[in-house]
Formats: structure tokens, C-alpha cells, sequence
């Protein structure tokens, strides 16, 4: 039996190391932290639960998927519940929009803002199902972009579909009103990514919300982490947390291992679900790597990072929804002040996961456990977070309270703690902090991404969101499935 280490038990660490052990391989997971889970780590305090990371389920089926390449069903693992909408979005013009399924209520909802985006919806609709089904119909996104020809064979039908396009300028072919730009436009955001650089082959992501849901797991997020470690177990694979990985063991130019609390596990392969350029840079000596030497890892463009706030509140606050966007009147000044001028502003759009809306569990009777996010530059910016992190907090909870209307809001927190771009650096080696590492913009998607097999290191492999396809939860279990078919590949199983 061949054995296989996985550095980093996030989503696609773990979908992996499922996929490989009911192939056959004897799995060895190292985690640097006391749970499974990446960025997907829960905390408790007070009688409120609270996810750290990933706050949505799309694309059910993928997960559906995974259970059944191991031989089992998702319904013993795991309960999903669907959500409607999907997100509201309140606008800086006082109006909102409940983002849903439901096709007449989006093109009522869009007639309030111009008629002519209501009778655009249709068709746009159509061309993000037609990315869609070139992507993940026909499992462009799970197919490894490892040379040219794969890639000749892409580009002139990417070229066609306008998924080359940055998403906003292709969002603007359908659209005329702002808000509705907006409402097409923000995925990329969502997996790290300018809206006005980030390639339209994610706009795909509006047709796979509308015929797939967005979805959640009673008891919070982590139950689905639970669930794939759970399957991961049954099958046989082996979990070693609190064990960083100190070191790829190399030799004769081949992965034979991982060095951890300076024991060495020998293994057939590697693979690292850890931050691309910690895993290049610290992980792998120098003289192992002819492509990504330090010079060539500078050069990488890192995505931006997030300013997260997690908050129990003694009150309910009717106004948001489970997924609720709360935003600036600024949209692309605000996005390039975070991704290219790296300055803090003044003004900010968040993301708010209240998930007490949906499961009482998540929080004690009469109250909410909340999520805070805020897009925010990563530590390439002059931002010093020991300083800045209370005073940012507090402006974003006075503008809750005062601007968007939440009573009594401030006086109702019970409980409250922050994680910065400081925390992600130092809690999961994130690169410049940055919470999802390799920026989805257009000279860095597919061949030109990080690639699924190491081009330095024989039988070292790459799977999470810095390779192809990228970030998101749809993004890094489809890296779990490209990278496994390269293992299979070239470990003849």
C-alpha cells in the first residue's frame, strides 16, 4: 500500500485524503492545529458557537460526489439545510434586494432599480449557465491545466463565453443600474478576488446558486468539517494534529516525506493543502527549487485579506438574514483602495453570518451569534493591527448601531473577540495574512495558477485554493479532485 502526506486538513486537504484512501493509499494527515478544519475552525463562549471561516454550502452535489467516490452516502454524515434567500443585500440608497432562487421575485426585486436589468436577467442567466457548464458540466474545473495544449484547447472557448472578461465588465453587458451591477458582480469577493480584475469564468457562480442553493449544516459549519473527518476516519486514514510540518524530505528530486517535531514520516508522495508560498518558501529547501525560487515567489500577487469580528448579542435583530451584505456607496474606489492602494478607509462594505436566524443552537435563547466581515488590504499594506484592530471594530459597530440601524446594538454584546490579517498569518502560515492566498485574477487562473503537480519536485502535489481551480468551497473540492487524478496518474494505481 503507498502512502501519502497531506500537510493541512482544510476542506480540500481533507477531500483529498477521502478520496485517496478509497482508492486504496494509506493516508497521513498533519495539522498544525488541536482540530481539523483550516480556516473552517469553530470557537464556543457563553453558550454561543461560532464559525471562523467558511460560512455557506454551494454545490451540494460535489460533496454528494465525494461521499459516493468513497462508497457511502452524504445523508449518514451530514444534514444540509437550504436557505432563502440566499442573501440580503442592503444598498447605501436605503433599498434591498433578498437574493434568491426564485426567478420572478429577482426580476421584481431588479424592476425596482431599472426595468431593462429585470428583462436582462434572463439572459444573463443563460450566459453564466453556459460558463457553468463548461466549468463544472464538463469538469473544466477538475481537469489539471499542467501545459499549453490544455490550455489552447480552453482559451478560444473561454474567449467566446467573454470568461476572460474581468466579471464586472461582464456584468455591465447585461446590466445598467449600480445596484444590480453589484448584485452580479461581488462573487469574487468571495473567494478573495477584485470583482474588476477577477476573470469572469466565476461568474458562473450566480447559475450554480440558482440551480444548486446555498445551503447550511445545523450546529454551524464545522459539522461539515466533522463530517468529512468522520468519513476520512472510517476509511482508515490517520490524523495527526498539533503536528507542523517543519519540512518536505526530499530525495533524488522526489518528495519522500515530511519532517514534523523533527521526526521524519516516510511516504510515496506529498501533498500540501498549506499556503503556496509558505509551503515553497519554508517547506522546501533552496536548492530543490529551480521555478519557484524566492525571486519568482515575490512576484505572485496574494489576494486580499479579511477583518473579522465575532460578536453574542442579547438581542434579535429582525433585519438581517441569515447571509446579509451591508455596503458603501463606494464600489470600485473601495475595492482598489484594499487591492492596489493597500490603505485602510474610512468607508467599508461588510459581510454579516448570523446563523441564530436559521438554528437556535448557535446561540442562547433570545439572542444572535453574529460574523463580522470586512474585506481589508493584506500585511503588504502599512496597517499596524496591535493599533488599529479596536479602534476598526469599534467604527464598524457605531455604524451598525448609528448608520444602519441596529438598536441598542453595542449595549447588547456579551461576548465579542476579532481576528485580523495578523491572526491569519500567524494561526494558518497565511502569506501576507492573506485569507485566500493566491489572487484569482486573470494571469493567474488555470495554467497560469500554481499547478496541482510540483513542477520543482517530483511527486510533490499542491491542492487547496492557491492551485486550479482556486478559492471558494466549489473551487478547493475540485482541486481535491484534480490533484487526486494526477496521483493516481503517476502513482499507477
Amino acid at each position: 500500500m503507498k502512502t501519502i502526506a497531506i500537510i493541512g486538513s482544510g476542506i480540500a486537504g481533507l477531500s483529498l485524503g477521502i478520496r485517496l484512501q478509497a482508492k486504496g493509499f494509506q493516508v497521513k494527515l498533519f495539522e498544525k492545529n488541536e482540530q481539523v478544519g483550516g480556516h473552517a475552525y469553530p470557537f464556543k463562549e457563553n453558550g454561543y458557537t461560532f464559525d471562523m471561516g467558511p460560512t455557506l454550502i454551494t454545490a451540494p452535489e460535489m460533496i454528494r460526489d465525494l461521499y459516493k467516490a468513497a462508497g457511502r452516502d452524504m445523508r449518514d454524515y451530514l444534514d444540509l439545510i437550504a436557505l432563502d434567500p440566499f442573501y440580503r443585500i442592503y444598498f447605501h440608497d436605503g433599498r434591498h434586494l433578498d437574493y434568491t432562487s426564485d426567478h420572478e421575485k429577482m426580476k421584481q426585486q431588479l424592476a425596482q432599480f431599472d426595468t431593462r436589468d429585470a428583462e436582462a436577467y434572463d439572459r444573463f442567466m443563460l450566459a453564466s449557465k453556459k460558463i457553468h457548464d463548461a466549468v463544472i458540466g464538463e469538469k473544466l474545473g477538475s481537469k489539471p491545466f499542467m501545459n499549453w495544449s490544455s490550455m489552447m484547447g480552453f482559451a478560444p472557448r473561454a474567449l467566446k463565453l467573454g470568461a476572460l472578461l474581468p466579471s464586472f465588465s461582464f456584468t455591465k453587458r447585461y446590466f445598467h443600474h449600480q445596484n444590480s451591477r453589484f448584485t452580479f458582480s461581488f462573487h469574487p469577493l468571495f473567494i478573495g478576488g477584485s470583482p474588476f480584475r477577477a476573470p469572469a469564468v466565476y461568474q458562473m457562480i450566480p447559475y450554480l446558486e440558482k440551480t444548486g442553493g446555498v445551503w447550511y449544516t445545523k450546529g454551524g459549519m464545522y459539522t461539515f468539517i466533522s463530517a468529512l473527518r468522520d468519513l476520512f476516519s472510517d476509511l482508515g486514514g490517520e490524523i495527526h494534529v498539533q503536528s507542523p510540518v517543519e519540512q518536505i524530505v526530499v530525495k533524488n528530486g522526489a518528495a519522500a516525506g515530511v519532517q514534523v517535531q523533527g521526526n521524519v514520516f516516510e511516504t510515496d508522495a506529498v501533498v500540501s493543502n498549506a499556503d503556496f508560498i509558505h509551503t515553497y518558501r519554508t517547506l522546501i529547501a533552496p536548492q530543490y527549487r529551480r521555478k519557484w525560487n524566492n525571486k519568482r515567489l515575490d512576484r505572485i500577487d496574494y489576494s486580499m485579506s479579511a477583518f473579522l469580528i465575532f460578536l453574542g448579542v442579547r438581542k434579535k435583530y429582525d433585519k438581517l438574514k441569515h447571509h446579509t451584505l451591508v455596503l458603501s456607496h463606494r464600489y470600485k474606489e473601495l475595492v482598489r483602495d484594499i487591492f492596489d492602494r493597500k490603505i485602510l478607509p474610512d468607508d467599508f462594505s461588510l459581510y454579516l453570518y448570523v446563523p441564530s436566524r436559521t438554528d437556535d443552537s448557535m446561540a442562547p435563547e433570545g439572542c444572535e451569534s453574529m460574523y463580522i466581515l470586512s474585506p481589508v488590504a493584506n500585511l503588504q499594506a502599512d496597517i499596524d493591527w496591535s493599533q488599529q484592530a479596536e479602534l476598526y471594530k469599534n467604527s464598524i459597530l457605531k455604524y451598525l448601531e448609528e448608520s444602519f440601524g441596529l438598536t441598542d446594538f453595542r449595549s447588547n454584546i456579551e461576548t465579542s473577540r476579532v481576528f485580523t490579517p495578523r491572526d491569519f498569518e500567524q494561526k494558518n502560515n497565511n502569506t501576507y495574512g492573506s485569507a485566500w492566498e493566491v489572487e484569482p485574477r486573470l494571469m493567474q487562473t488555470a495554467i497560469f495558477r500554481p499547478h496541482n503537480r510540483s513542477e520543482d519536485v517530483d511527486r510533490l502535489y499542491l491542492v487547496g485554493a492557491s492551485t486550479h481551480p482556486g478559492a471558494g468551497l466549489p473551487g478547493v473540492m475540485m482541486t481535491a479532485e484534480t490533484t487526486e487524478s494526477l496521483i493516481v496518474q503517476d502513482l499507477n494505481i
